[in-house]
C-alpha cells in the first residue's frame, strides 16, 4: 500500500482532545506569561487576560464549525482554500504553519530557563542574562528530540501521555496561585502609588501585553484540537467541546496566577523601581523561594519541565499536521505529507520540522523573543478563520454541519475585528515584519501555479486578493499608526484602533464576496468518503 493513501485512525477520545487543547494552551506561557504581562501593563495586567481570553475566544468559535465541518489533520490551514481557493490558501497555510513551527523551541527553552536554577553545577551554565549558552542549547535539543520520539510511533501514544502529563500541569499551577495568595499577598500592590497605580503605563500597555506578553501566545494553543480532528472520535462533537472547554478553563487559571503574582511581588522592589524593573530568570519559583515555600519551588522546578515538555509534545504533533496540509494543498513535495503504513503519522514532516525548529533555537535563544514572533504569526493565521466560516454559509449553504454555531453572523465580524486589532497591538515594526514574511507565500504560490500552466490562476487571484490588500494595507497602517504602537505617530492614540476596526469591516465585507464556490465545492468532495468527516446535520 502507498504510504500516501494511509489515513489517520480515528483513536483520539473526546476528553483527551479537551487534554490536549488543555496541554497546548497551559506551557511555558504559565511560568512567565504573568511575569512579562505584569511587565508591560502593572497591575492592569489582570484585565490584558481577560482581554486576551474573551477576544481568543470569540475567534476561536469560528474555527470550532470549520473544525467540525472538515475534520482533518492539519485544518487550520486548510480553511481558506476551501472557502476561497489556493491563493488564500496558501498564505493562511504557510502562516499557521509558521505560527507553530516555533512552539517546541520555545517550550524547551523554557524548561532550559527553570533548570538553571537547579542546585547542580552543570545546570549553572544552562542560561546567561537570560539566552541559552551553548550548553542549554544542546539541552534544549534534546528536549526537542525527545517531543518527536514520543510522536513518532501513533498518536495514540501522544494523546495517552499528553493526558496524564496535562493533569499534572493543571495542579501545579493551581497550587501556585492558591499558595502564593494564601501565604504572601499584598493587596496594596495592586494600587501603590509608588509603582505607579494600577495602571502605570495605560491602557496601550494594556494591549499590546495582550499581543506580545504571551497571552496569545498562550491561548493559540485552542487550535490543536482541531488540527488533530482529523485523529478524533464524532469530531462534531469532541472538537468544540475540546476548544471551548479548553479555552475557558485555562483561561481561569492564567487569571488567577496573574493576581497571585501581583499580589505576591515584594512591595519595596515595587516601590524602588517599578514593575518595568522587576526581574526574574524563573519568576514562580523565585518568588515561592521569598516565601519560604521551599517545597512549592522544588515543584516548580520539576514542573517547568514537565509542563513545558507537554506543549512541545503537542505541538509536535500538530506543526507536522500543519505540514502535511501545505503538502495535500500542492505546495509541498508529497514525500512531506507521506504517512507511516502502519502507525499513520507523517514522520517525514516531524523530521522536517524538526531540522527547521531546531534552527529557529539556534536563531532566536530566548523565550521572550520567541513568544513575541509566534504571538503575531499564529494571530495574521486566524485572519482567515471568521471569513471562511461565513463565507461557506454562502458558498455551501446545503453542505452538513456537524456543528451549525449560533450567531456566527454576528460572531465572525466581531472575531476578524478582534484578530485585527490583536496584529496592530502587537506593534510596529514586529507586526510588519510578520506580515511580509507570511507574504512569502506568495511566490510559493505562483512557482506552483506556473509549474501547473497558469492553470484557473486569475479567478485564484480574484478570490484571494481581499487577504494580500489586508496584509498590505495593514502593514502600512501600522507604520504609521500611533506611537502608543510603535508607529510613526501620523494616526493619533485612539482614532488608530477605530480606523484598523473600520477596515477590518471592509475587508471582512470584501472576503465574504470573495468566496469562491468551487473550492468550497472540492472541499466537501474531498470529506465525503468519510463518514466521520460529515455526520448528520443539526444545530449545537
Amino acid at each position: 500500500m502507498s504510504t500516501t493513501t494511509v489515513k489517520p485512525r480515528r483513536t483520539i477520545t473526546p476528553l483527551a482532545l479537551l487534554f490536549t487543547a488543555l496541554g497546548s494552551i497551559i506551557g511555558s506561557g504559565w511560568l512567565f506569561g504573568a511575569y512579562n504581562t505584569a511587565k508591560i501593563a502593572g497591575p492592569a495586567a489582570v484585565f490584558a487576560w481577560v482581554i486576551g481570553m474573551v477576544m481568543m475566544l470569540t475567534i476561536a468559535l469560528t474555527y470550532t464549525e470549520l473544525g467540525a465541518m472538515y475534520p482533518e489533520s492539519g485544518g487550520m490551514g486548510r480553511y481558506a482554500q476551501y472557502s476561497h481557493g489556493p491563493f488564500a490558501g496558501v498564505l493562511a497555510s504557510w502562516s499557521n504553519w509558521l505560527s507553530m513551527l516555533a512552539i517546541p523551541p520555545i517550550e524547551a527553552v523554557a524548561s532550559v530557563q527553570y533548570m538553571a536554577g537547579w542546585s547542580f553545577p552543570w545546570a549553572k551554565g544552562l542560561v546567561t542574562n537570560g539566552t541559552l549558552t551553548i550548553s542549554g542549547l544542546i539541552a534544549s535539543t534534546l528536549f526537542m528530540v525527545l517531543y518527536t520520539l514520543l510522536n513518532f510511533w501513533t498518536v495514540a501514544l501522544f494523546a495517552k501521555s499528553n493526558t496524564f502529563i496535562t493533569v499534572f500541569k493543571l495542579v501545579v499551577p493551581l497550587l501556585t496561585a492558591v499558595c502564593l495568595i494564601a501565604f504572601g499577598f499584598h493587596p496594596g500592590n495592586f494600587t501603590n502609588a509608588d509603582a505607579g497605580g494600577f495602571a502605570p503605563f495605560g491602557w496601550a500597555a494594556v494591549f499590546t501585553g495582550v499581543a506580545t506578553s504571551g497571552i496569545v501566545f498562550s491561548f493559540n494553543g485552542f487550535q490543536s484540537p482541531i488540527n488533530l480532528a482529523g485523529e478524533a472520535q464524532r469530531p462534531g462533537r469532541s472538537v468544540p467541546f475540546a476548544v471551548i472547554g479548553g479555552t475557558l478553563l485555562a483561561g481561569l487559571v492564567y487569571i488567577l496566577l496573574q493576581i497571585a503574582f501581583i499580589g505576591a511581588a515584594d512591595p519595596a522592589a515595587l516601590a524602588a523601581g517599578g514593575w518595568g524593573k522587576l526581574t526574574f530568570e524563573s519568576p514562580f519559583a523565585e518568588l515561592a523561594v521569598a516565601l519560604g515555600l521551599n517545597w512549592l519551588a522544588l515543584t516548580l522546578y520539576a514542573d517547568a519541565v514537565i509542563s513545558p515538555s507537554g506543549t512541545g509534545i503537542t505541538y509536535t504533533a500538530t506543526s507536522a499536521r500543519a505540514l502535511e496540509a501545505l503538502q495535500r494543498s500542492g505546495y509541498l513535495p508529497r514525500w512531506v505529507g507521506q504517512l507511516h503504513p502502519v502507525f499513520g503519522v507523517p514522520r517525514n514532516a516531524m523530521l522536517l520540522n524538526l531540522a527547521l525548529s531546531l534552527g529557529a533555537l539556534y536563531l532566536f535563544p530566548n523565550w521572550e523573543a520567541l513568544a513575541a514572533v509566534v504571538s503575531v504569526t499564529c494571530v495574521v493565521g486566524f485572519l482567515t478563520g471568521p471569513v471562511s466560516a461565513m463565507t461557506l454559509r454562502r458558498t455551501a449553504p446545503n453542505a452538513p454541519r456537524p456543528l451549525r454555531l449560533r450567531g456566527l453572523p454576528l460572531i465572525a465580524p466581531i472575531a476578524f475585528v478582534f484578530a485585527s486589532l490583536l496584529v496592530y497591538w502587537s506593534r510596529w515594526p514586529l507586526n510588519g515584519q510578520i506580515m511580509l514574511l507570511v507574504l512569502i507565500g506568495v511566490p510559493i504560490y505562483l512557482v506552483v501555479q506556473a509549474r501547473r500552466g497558469w492553470q484557473d490562476t486569475r479567478a485564484h487571484l480574484r478570490s484571494g486578493a481581499w487577504l494580500f490588500t489586508y496584509l498590505l494595507l495593514m502593514t502600512m497602517v501600522s507604520y504609521g499608526g500611533s506611537e502608543a504602537f510603535g508607529g510613526r505617530g501620523w494616526l493619533p492614540y485612539g482614532v488608530d484602533m477605530l480606523i484598523v476596526a473600520v477596515l477590518a469591516v471592509a475587508f471582512y465585507a470584501w472576503g465574504l464576496r470573495s468566496g469562491d464556490p468551487d473550492a468550497a465545492h472540492h472541499g466537501l468532495t474531498a470529506h465525503s468518503g468519510d463518514p466521520d468527516a460529515i455526520p448528520e446535520n443539526h444545530d449545537r
